[in-house]
């Protein structure tokens, strides 16, 4: 006669219970599944949740040594990335005692990474060829100056530093850049531009809603995956109104109604190749701005493409792999009336008063 093992039973429940949990926690969102191209979520779409690192030392725009050279050999890019490395690295002031003085930074706080992309191209540029900015149209070269030399409002660049500090006396802080004001993020996008710290971009997905969040003034940008229109083009926003689309295994995300305070496209003042010409270009208010992201293993490909013919004499692409990563991601914590931007505009009153006053012995 056969007798019941309690212990063995509740072991038996125990397993049944878990193997329920877990199935579960799969249907409701919280699992990932493996298809043949690599991972999906439990309602089928490619899954390209988690954090992703879009540090790079590869150049935006190829620098103009390289010419035609899209791609290096490996022993050219370790001598590359040497001279890149070098070049970045601020604490590297002997020859310029005031930088040593003045430099905001030492080089601890930046994160530009230390590695250029996998595929060693010599550019973030894929298109044109030749891996550089398209020129420029005569109507944007104007609005350049205007808007980021002597700071016409609405000012839309990033930064003031591209002002004529010949001139340049902010009234207040409307006249200082995006970045400056943590309005907007220099390298948040969108599109996303890697720099100088902060490269970090969290994806979550639902069946419904796909949410982008770049550690970069924290800024979050909700999609819309279920087809539905536009807002109406009369509401602007920093960021845009996206709506994204599954095409294949690639993400397609389609974003209009940008502010008239947003620029079409932030030229790099960092950018490596050079930094002449940089500053805020176009008004993004009539543009539409297409990215894409696909998943290839642990990658993650994010390319846009720029078409404003009334900025650039000719579309551009930027391919910008990003890795995944199990760092954790911070909130960046700018405010708005920083200790930074109390004293800059303490400085230009300064310059101001110094300028009007006759010099005497005293106060030279």
């Amino acid at each position: 006669m056969s007798t019941h093992n309690p212990s063995k039973l509740t072991s038996f429940y125990h397993l049944i219970s878990m193997t329920l949990c877990t199935l579960i926690l799969f249907v409701s969102g919280h699992g990932t599944a493996w298809g043949a191209d690599g991972p999906v979520t439990h309602w089928g779409d490619p899954s390209i949740e988690g954090l992703w690192d879009f540090r790079t030392i590869t150049p935006f725009q190829r620098p103009e040594q390289l010419r035609d050279k899209a791609v290096l050999t490996p022993e050219e890019a370790q001598a590359f990335r040497a001279s890149v490395l070098q070049r970045l690295d601020v604490d590297n002031r002997a020859e310029n005692e005031s930088v040593d003085i003045e430099g905001a930074y030492n080089n601890i706080w930046y994160d530009w990474g230390t590695e250029l992309t996998g595929d060693l191209r010599t550019s973030l540029i894929v298109d044109p060829p030749n891996g550089r900015l398209p020129t420029l149209t005569a109507a944007a070269e104007k609005q350049l100056d205007e808007h980021n030399r002597l700071r016409l409002a609405p000012v839309r660049d990033m930064f003031s530093y591209s002002a004529d500090p010949s001139t340049f006396r902010p009234a207040g802080p409307e006249s200082l850049g995006l970045s400056e004001r943590c309005l907007a993020g220099f390298n948040a996008g969108p599109p996303l531009s890697p720099s100088a710290y902060n490269n970090n971009l969290r994806i979550v997905q639902t069946p419904n809603h796909i949410l982008l969040v770049t550690e970069m003034i924290h800024n979050a940008r909700v999609i819309p995956m279920d087809g539905r229109p536009h807002l109406p083009t009369q509401l602007k926003l920093w960021s845009g109104d996206a709506r994204g689309e599954w095409k294949d295994d690639t993400l397609i995300v389609r974003t209009r109604n940008f502010s008239d305070k947003t620029a079409i496209f932030q030229i790099p003042a960092n950018s490596i190749a050079d930094a002449a010409g940089s500053g805020a270009v176009g008004s993004s208010e009539s543009f539409v701005l297409t990215e894409r992201f696909s998943r290839q293993g642990e990658t993650l490909l994010y390319s846009y493409t720029i078409d404003a013919p009334e900025v650039f004499t000719q579309p551009f692409t930027v391919n910008i792999p990003m890795q995944k990563s199990t760092a954790p991601m911070f909130e960046y914590a700018c405010h708005e009336g920083n200790y930074a931007l109390i004293g800059m505009l303490r400085g230009a009153r300064v310059v101001e008063a110094e300028s009007t006053t006759p010099r005497t012995p005293d106060n030279k």
